[in-house]
């Protein structure tokens, strides 16, 4: 028993002092910062009373006008908290080659879909983006511009049988699921048509009912190593499951027919047919997994962006008037054809959907991982090689030095003056430099097709189950709500197509 106690004691002792060794880590190199508790680092009431954009803000608010960065734990792990927009500019573009890395989670050998473009690093992650960036030129686009128009045509007719209060992310959300389905798959998804859809569940499933809750999630994300040696999953078994069954139908349908398209999954099938010296080709799984990927942020993510817009056009009711002047009279120049020079020619539209981005960025902060050892600038500071580096989007999109009155909501601040006079990197819903999002002119040219064909034909007003301001869901690393957008919707005297 007395060996027992000693063992427990040496035991416990040796686990405090690593303990006070990791976080005193970042005062004993002269960063400020937050004093962390143990085990939880500055991440106290998360998921509980507070989303990560609370935490980063409250960080943010602390040190915004007196530090450049400071010291951050997330339970375990340590990150640095990039507050200077010069020092994000050199760490996303002028010395990217240190921080080309987002150690995100990924665990190919059990969770093969988590080995995309997304989540990947190093030489995997290069030879993809180089591969996969043609297909979202500006041409690719103008190719998939009528398919997005069409689901666009369903989308008002489905938004028909809604009349009255409806929750917007529902409807936004199978309108962008249909889309990435026949931009991407090649597939009639039907979420429109019917709401029920496996495409829509599936999606549903990945949003809503992850395979773990919160703080596992920020425990994935925040030791990726560690959750890959406890051999954690990411996604559900049947989501993996349905993708690569509808990605090897896919594959074998079009190779059987002798069918081409000009989509994402003829360039993946190409990438899987590529052999040279250096570089095998994809592998069925590694073409999944992209497949899954562009599923997952092209439906997601432009649909949440959609639902924020309808919110605050119906809390503004001068800007939702304003927006639909401009989309009829441009239309009316067009003979009522909504093509892609069309939608170019919408600048107020530009400015609406850009700050809604701004206000609901959708990630609250991007990640990198420094692939060197890096000396930052003006300062003493070196950073060891696979240190994490933090940059709170949200907390700077809200920051009243940049945005004043940052929880209005003001297109102006996206007019061509208003852009010039702030630093370029106070505005980053999509990232910058060689790690932006590759699909972000995907992205916005369907979440601008959706709020032109419903401000077109529709009013939107906010109702008794409105939430003013919106709650955001906890247990989410994304910004999303708790319960849904709820709003008003009314025709307009205007025939549909």
């Amino acid at each position: 028993m007395l060996t027992f106690l000693l063992l427990l004691v040496t035991a416990g002792g040796v686990i405090y002092v690593w303990l006070n060794q990791h976080y005193t880590y970042w005062r004993r190199r002269g960063v400020p910062g937050e004093r962390p508790v143990f085990l939880l680092g500055n991440m106290r009431g998360f998921a509980q009373r507070f989303h990560w954009m609370d935490i980063n803000w409250r960080i943010y608010d602390k040190f915004r006008g007196r530090e450049r960065f400071c010291g951050f734990y997330t339970f375990l792990s340590k990150a640095l908290f990039v507050l200077d927009l010069e020092l994000i500019k050199r760490i996303m573009i002028s010395d990217f080659n240190s921080f080309a890395d987002r150690g995100l989670f990924h665990n190919v050998r059990d969770d093969p879909l988590t080995g995309n473009l997304l989540f990947l690093d190093g030489e995997q992650w290069r030879w993809l983006r180089q591969h996969l960036t043609p297909v979202f030129s500006s041409g690719k686009m103008k190719y998939m511009f009528p398919t997005m128009v069409q689901v666009g045509e369903q989308l008002a007719l489905s938004a028909e049988q809604q009349l009255g209060e409806f929750e917007a992310k529902d409807l936004c959300a199978r309108f962008t699921t249909d889309v990435i389905g026949s931009c991407a798959f090649g597939l009639e998804c039907n979420s429109l048509a019917n709401p029920g859809s496996e495409f829509r569940e599936m999606g549903r499933s990945i949003t809503e009912r992850p395979l773990h809750q919160g703080i596992v999630q920020a425990f994935m994300f925040a030791q990726p190593q560690l959750a890959r040696k406890l051999r954690l999953r990411l996604f559900r078994p049947e989501v993996s499951q349905f993708f690569m069954d509808t990605v090897r139908q896919t594959l074998e349908y079009r190779k059987r027919e002798h069918v081409k398209r000009n989509d994402l999954i003829q360039l993946l099938i190409e990438l899987g047919e590529h052999t040279d010296e250096t570089k095998a080709a994809l592998s069925f799984e590694q073409i999944a997994a992209q497949a899954m990927v562009f599923f997952l942020a092209g439906f997601d993510t432009s649909s949440t962006t959609m639902s924020f817009c309808l919110y605050e056009l119906a809390l503004n009711p001068a800007v939702q008037q304003q927006l639909r002047q401009e989309i009829q009279s441009t239309l009316k120049r067009h003979k009522q054809q909504l093509g892609y020079e069309c939608l170019q020619e919408m600048t107020y539209l530009n400015q609406v959907v850009a700050e809604t981005l701004r206000k609901y960025p959708v990630l609250p902060h991007l990640v990198r991982r420094t692939t060197n050892a890096y000396n930052v600038p003006e300062s003493s500071l070196i950073l060891e090689p696979g240190t994490r580096v933090m940059i709170p989007v949200h907390s700077i999109h809200h920051d009243p030095d940049i945005y004043p009155e940052p929880e209005s909501f003001d297109p102006a601040r996206f007019e061509p003056e208003a852009i010039q006079s702030r630093h370029p990197f106070a505005y980053l819903p999509f990232g910058n430099g060689p790690r932006a999002c590759i699909g972000e002119r995907f992205g916005l040219m369907q979440v601008k097709i959706g709020i032109v064909t419903l401000l077109r034909h529709y009013q939107f007003r906010s109702t008794q189950r409105t939430q003013i301001p919106l709650k955001f869901s906890k247990k989410n690393f994304l910004i999303a709500t708790e319960s849904g957008v709820h709003l008003q919707m009314e025709r307009l005297d205007i025939d549909l197509p």
